[in-house]
């Protein structure tokens, strides 16, 4: 039985239709993901669905009592609240029934009708389902996963990837019955992203997300819902399946379209020689020739991004850095760093927030001098830039003002020359959208305009930081072609594994406090090394003494003691727990007697806690 239930939606704004007669269902365990191109409306039909806005017409229907979390691109919170203010006002189904728990409890002292104690009974049940008795416990757990640890700050105070981030976490703590994600894996870190992958992957977790992270459907996705020309395409698999199908339905679509323009073209000979007196037979296979034409024309009408800029000549010297040292007070970002660029490099940066990454970049382009040290730029040099920030233009300007303020005329990698709304055409903008204000485009349209104004000054050292937020995977596809195509030097920064994979060859990994490794491999390899690394970490954490001497501790007869008794205690403290979560279902407990049973449970969960985790260390040793 499906959760949500989508029916004939349609969306439009005036003359410019995003979608039209979309059916599609949801059901329990089902994690789908929305693929389309940028601008058909994909995040409009996920604020649709979370009741966030209206659709032009169709409906979407929910199963009784579901519950839906829904994550958008932008937060919108008070700004003035603390996190921690932010997180007892949250409205949650858990914090819900808590305060449904507590009043029924508090009533219980005046009111000792069956009905109550019935509702004490039923609250207590959902409170042990939703494991809300540790609620607090749970909340600081997961938002410390995305680094959110300082409970006190203003949510004023936190930057937009903060914001996304703690809308995310409070979303996972409430658990709804589905969740709607809008690029949810958009502003987190490497090893955030892979936590996030384990969690949504849990059996009982519904969701339908729109992302660009090609890793993150692979290992997530069990059904890819395909929108291509006002069509839906469902596809019961992850992403490989997805490219598998998709490859299919488009070799044989083209086949058919190529059967059909030849026979198109028997017809229109037999139409041509055809007398003017038709009979009745003639007369139907004038229909049939109609139809045939549709068809033959069927496949024209799909544009694709075309990628073709003309690279500026390189000369012998791209760029040296030379015993390079950056500082912001205490803050090292560079110590003495030297590295030659060659022809041709391919390298991605690595590296959390705040350890200069976006620092590094600048001074390779001259926006941010350094301390001390030589940044030698060859004279044939050309960077193109895409930075973070995006393109920065008045939202009242038009598509095409944009460029002609760039270029009147753009050459291309063969030598043409063409117009520049030729050059939009080619990177998707209809003649109608080259005329739309640039406030009316979508994230993803508004950064592939801001890839062609990079490119289009045909650079010969691009630099990319997060390129792929917000970008669809045809996009995305078509980038990553070009890219592969491109004879320049390439840095990349992106948490975009799939992206990383594919075009670097070796990474600049910033460690923080001026320290760069610089790891000759792909992206994967060099995770695989440092996961290895953690690994032999704990593993002589665990084996060695403080003093961290090769030989194994051995084990004291006070240990082996300690060993024994622990998991006396454990099993006495679980029967407790036990009994004591039994005693709680009872209708004539005192609201006294369950305010100090329930106090004892969670003083029993951190004993029981705290003595298991010792017994794993002293079974270690063992």
């Amino acid at each position: 039985m499906n959760l949500i239930s989508v029916e004939s939606l349609s969306k439009d704004y005036g003359e410019r239709v995003l979608f039209e007669d979309l059916s599609f269902g949801l059901s329990i365990g089902n994690k789908m993901a929305l693929v389309a191109n940028n601008g058909t409306g994909k995040s409009s039909m996920l604020k649709i669905i979370a009741e966030k806005d209206v659709p032009s017409s169709g409906e979407v229907t929910f199963r009784k009592g579901t519950e839906v979390g829904y994550l958008s691109q932008n937060s919108d919170f008070d700004e003035s609240l603390t996190i921690q203010q932010l997180v007892d006002s949250a409205q949650s189904r858990v914090s819900n029934i808590i305060a449904e728990y507590e009043k029924a409890v508090e009533n219980q002292t005046n009111d000792f009708s069956e009905a109550n104690q019935n509702k004490v009974e039923e609250l207590t049940l959902l409170m042990d389902q939703y494991s809300a008795w540790d609620y607090d416990r749970r909340i600081k757990q997961i938002l410390s996963k995305f680094k959110i640890t300082d409970l006190t700050q203003k949510v004023g105070k936190l930057s937009g990837g903060q914001k996304k981030r703690l809308s995310l976490s409070l979303l996972l703590i409430d658990e709804a019955d589905v969740l709607l994600l809008d690029e949810p894996t958009n502003h987190l870190d490497v090893e955030m992203i892979e936590w996030l992958e384990k969690y949504l992957s849990q059996q009982k977790i519904t969701l339908l997300m729109v992302t660009h992270d090609r890793y993150f459907l692979e290992n997530v996705c069990n059904h890819i819902l395909e929108l291509e020309n006002g069509q839906l395409y469902h596809h019961k698999g992850n992403y490989s399946y997805f490219l598998e199908k998709r490859e299919e339905r488009e070799s044989n679509f083209s086949v058919e379209i190529q059967k059909a323009g030849k026979l198109m073209k028997k017809e229109l000979d037999w139409v041509r020689r055809s007398p003017k007196a038709r009979t009745t037979k003639s007369k139907s296979r004038l229909q049939s020739f109609e139809k045939i034409k549709e068809k033959a024309n069927s496949g024209i009408k799909k544009s694709e991004l075309k990628l073709e800029v003309k690279m500026s000549r390189v000369g012998g010297k791209i760029l040296e850095l030379k015993n390079i040292r950056k500082s912001y007070g205490d803050l090292c970002i560079l110590d003495g760093f030297d590295y030659t660029f060659k022809k041709g490099e391919r390298i991605g940066i690595l590296g959390n927030n705040g350890v200069g990454k976006s620092t590094f970049l600048n001074i390779l382009t001259g926006k941010e001098i350094v301390d001390s040290g030589k940044v030698n730029v060859g004279k044939t040099i050309v960077y193109g830039y895409f930075s973070q920030g995006g393109i920065k233009v008045k939202e009242d300007k038009r598509v095409i003002e944009v460029l002609k303020d760039i270029a009147d005329v753009i050459i291309l990698a063969n030598g043409s020359k063409i117009s520049a709304s030729q050059m939009l055409e080619h990177f998707m903008f209809t003649p109608e959208m080259q005329y739309t204000n640039v406030s009316k485009l979508s994230g993803g349209e508004l950064r592939r305009l801001y890839l062609l104004t990079v490119l289009m000054k045909n650079p010969n050292f691009l630099i990319l930081d997060e390129p792929t937020n917000d970008m669809d995977l045809l996009t995305l596809t078509k980038l990553e072609e070009f890219l592969l195509d491109f004879k320049g030097c390439l840095i990349i920064v992106s948490h975009d594994r799939y992206f990383m994979d594919k075009l670097t060859e070796h990474m600049f990994v910033f460690k923080g406090d001026g320290v760069i490794q610089d790891f000759y491999g792909s992206y994967s390899e060099f995770r695989e090394k440092q996961k290895e690394a953690e690994k032999q970490l704990k593993s002589v954490e665990k084996n060695n003494t403080p003093d961290t001497v090769k030989e194994k501790k051995k084990v004291s007869y006070k240990e082996k003691y300690e060993y024994g008794e622990l998991e006396k205690e454990i099993e006495v403290l679980e029967k407790e727990k036990e009994e004591l979560e039994k005693s709680l279902l009872s209708p004539t407990l005192s609201i006294d007697e369950i305010v100090e049973n329930s106090k004892r449970l969670s003083e029993l969960e951190s004993q029981i806690e705290e003595k298991s985790f010792r017994w794993m260390e002293l079974d270690e040793i063992m």
